[in-house]
């Protein structure tokens, strides 16, 4: 079904499941070698001599407009950097030390300087002229570095989407100086930018790089002197970017809600580059907000905040809200995005969001998690059970790293301590869940969500079913997951253990049965948790918070050895005070 599909049906037909609802993962391989090669090559081409003579034009001489950047920066940040700090997720480089010909740091802080996105933090955080030393500082620093080499590490064509945008919207900032050969180095730098954005987008494959090539193309057309011919060709290939990038339901395909924050402001910012013309912002690219944002609500959990889910971290509400107002949108949460896979279950003050779909195909971008059929839950603003989160480009050791991707680090049911879908050692998404059947109920104000997956069956021949109810005061969710033998591997029983990774600050008391436990909530009410079929235990579990801190928390554990038959666990959340 395509977004356009969708846009005729019934809006009540829109958020629903159809009985039965079956969603498959293609069995794709992965990139093939030849696919991977290839990549490469074009890679290496960018240093060719003559990528770098294709990418020579005009001079301009100005920037046609201004846009005001409409995503807040962080002043946190920008208080760093007015210290001479780079400071990004719990980690931070002296600018004194800062070389952009070696950054000995992670990921995520090299994409952060790389992308000029402390920008924003720097402008939020002081006056005029004590910024614009330390940003020129940088940019010449940058320069030297790329203006004249074409490299992965510094024109990769999501860094260079998203660096257009933000020159761009910073230029007071970074050409308020006299030396008109700085100013000229960054205005032409800028639209060698441009070009090698134009080449280079088409030739990426759908998602969210693609999306912010496109609009990097579009944006540079609209406020670079001299490329105003490539707006057109932009516009084309963004709309069709996006038609491949995000499901019917506008979620995006890598099914990673901090990716689908990303596009959101991505197109927020280009919406901005767009007013600063006075230029209307063309029908499909409003149109494919008018569906990215209801799938970005739906993951959303009583705080505002993102849910944790393929390697992400729960970014806070503000910025979820900071993103939908600069888009002009509004809108409801997405109650069950079919196509994207999560679902919301909501009633009163409690929040249910759960993976209910295959994971992500092979052949997308690595980091995807093995967490089918797990579940985050809150009540008013406060987190009760949660995943462990995800690295999201952090420090922290690949080893841990690649735990919190695995089906243990998810509140879900674990067979024999393996992973639901394989996690393979490049990153990317092995073999594993094909297929989910899913039905979801909805009567006299009580949800009720059944469904199961295939991870487990050719390995050890039992398919995991889940059931969960919410009621409609939102006070008690029942749950049951049942291992029902399936395929054609003999069932000879396995081990089984079902985690619930409970928020960090929640005191847990077990009963003297061992069959439940208190859990008390700081600054909110207390939940009676209780199980069948098998005994509660109490675990260490870790967290990772919005700023990419280690947190230490507890985990309810369900564990037990299944029957040839199968195993059948009954569970129950629900609010004492």
């Amino acid at each position: 079904m395509t977004v356009a599909e969708r846009i005729e049906m019934p809006a009540d037909a829109r958020d629903s499941i159809d009985k039965g609802r079956r969603l498959i993962r293609l069995d794709d391989g992965g990139l093939s070698l030849s696919e991977k090669l290839a990549t490469r090559f074009r890679r290496l081409i960018w240093r060719t001599p003559l990528h770098r003579l294709r990418l020579r034009g005009k001079f301009p001489l100005k920037l046609l407009a201004v846009p005001e950047d409409p995503i807040p920066g962080d002043r946190t940040r920008g208080a760093s950097l007015l210290e001479g700090r780079a400071l990004y997720h719990g980690q931070e480089i002296a600018l004194a030390d800062l070389d952009f010909a070696d950054l000995n740091v992670s990921s995520g802080l090299a994409d952060y300087l790389q992308s000029f996105e402390w920008l924003r933090d720097l402008s939020a955080a002081g006056a005029r002229e004590e910024i614009v030393p330390i940003a020129e500082k940088l940019m010449r620093n940058w320069l030297e570095t790329h203006s004249g080499k074409v490299a992965e590490a510094g024109w990769r064509t999501d860094m260079w989407g998203h660096r257009v945008f933000l020159w761009t919207s910073y230029a007071p900032v970074i050409l308020a100086s006299t030396d008109l050969i700085y100013r000229s180095a960054v205005l032409n730098t800028l639209a060698r930018g441009a070009r090698h954005l134009e080449r280079a987008a088409p030739k990426e494959n759908p998602g969210l790089t693609q999306v912010r090539a496109w609009a990097g193309v579009i944006g540079a057309g609209l406020l670079v002197q001299g490329g105003e011919a490539r707006v057109m060709r932009g516009e084309l290939g963004l709309e069709r970017a996006l038609s491949q990038t995000l499901t019917a339901d506008g979620g995006i395909i890598c099914r990673s809600p901090v990716a689908q924050l990303a596009l959101v402001e991505t197109l927020a910012m280009l919406r901005a580059a767009y007013d600063a013309r006075q230029l209307p912002f063309p029908a499909p690219f409003d149109s494919a907000l008018s569906f990215a944002i209801p799938a970005l609500l739906g993951v959303t959990l009583g705080d505002g905040g993102l849910s944790s889910w393929q390697g992400g971290p729960p970014i806070p509400g503000r910025r979820i809200a900071a993103a939908i107002e600069a888009t002009g949108h509004r809108a409801l949460p997405l109650r069950a995005a079919r196509d994207w896979g999560y679902q919301r279950m909501a009633a009163g003050d409690t929040v249910l969001v759960v993976d209910a779909a295959p994971p992500p195909s092979m052949r997308l971008e690595t980091g995807g998690c093995a967490s089918t059929l797990a579940f985050e839950l809150s009540h008013g603003p406060h987190r009760i059970v949660v995943n462990c989160g995800g690295a999201g480009g952090t420090a922290l050791p690949k080893n841990f790293a690649d735990g919190l991707r695995t089906t243990a680090a998810h509140s879900t049911l674990t067979v024999a301590d393996s992973n639901s879908t394989a996690l393979n050692p490049d990153g990317s998404l092995g073999r594993g869940v094909v297929e989910v059947e899913m039905r979801r109920r909805e009567r006299h104000g009580v949800t009720r969500l059944e469904a199961s997956h295939d991870g487990y069956v050719q390995r050890f021949g039992f398919v995991h079913r889940r059931q969960m109810g919410l009621s409609e005061d939102g006070d008690e969710l029942r749950g049951e997951d049942v291992l029902l033998p399936g395929g054609r591997q003999k069932s000879d029983g396995a081990a089984f253990a079902i985690r619930f990774h409970l928020a960090p600050g929640i005191e847990v008391s077990p009963t003297a049965d061992n069959m439940g436990a208190l859990l008390r909530v700081e600054g909110g009410p207390a939940w009676h948790f209780r199980c069948r079929g098998t005994g509660l235990m109490i675990d260490d579990s870790v967290w990772i918070d919005e700023k990419s801190r280690l947190c230490q928390t507890k985990q309810l554990v369900l564990a037990g050895e299944t029957a040839p038959g199968g195993a059948t666990i009954g569970w129950l959340f629900r609010r004492a005070g």
